[in-house]
């Protein structure tokens, strides 16, 4: 058996030379989220930092939850000379899925320090029933 040795490709030209984007040029990215479950449901984090509440539009039609979201990036001020504008925002929209045990008549969402949080409660029947079992 012989060992090769490991080469990784070139990366020029396969992605976007981002240290040399023209200075108004943006990059479209869509949010992170994580999802996580407890006992009585479960919780998205949609990180947005330079977002406000007012910038998000959270719907729920049947089984699908979206979170959508725009912002225009500010203007630049008259005398000002951009050399490089990382700061860009647009739109956005996410959509999920959800499972027939979420009750999608108590969704609730808030906002905290750029990131939205959005509760999905569990229906009753479909919490886990919690049994306390005497130890013999």
């Amino acid at each position: 058996m012989t060992l090769v040795r490991f080469q990784p490709a070139p990366l020029k030209g396969l992605l976007p030379d981002f240290w040399n984007l023209p200075a108004d040029s943006a990059v479209a990215v869509q949010p992170v989220v994580n999802i996580l479950e407890t006992a009585d449901g479960f919780r998205l984090e949609v990180s947005a930092p330079g977002l406000t509440k007012e910038d998000f539009q959270v719907n729920v039609v049947k089984d699908l939850l979206t979170i959508s979201a725009q912002k225009e990036t500010a203007r630049t001020e008259d005398g000002i000379k951009v050399h490089r504008r990382e700061f860009a925002y647009g739109a956005f929209e996410r959509s999920f899925r959800l499972p027939e045990t979420i009750d999608t008549d108590n969704v609730a969402a808030t906002f905290n320090n750029g990131i939205l949080y959005v509760n999905l409660k569990k229906k009753a029947e479909t919490k886990p029933e919690v049994k306390t079992i005497t130890i013999g």
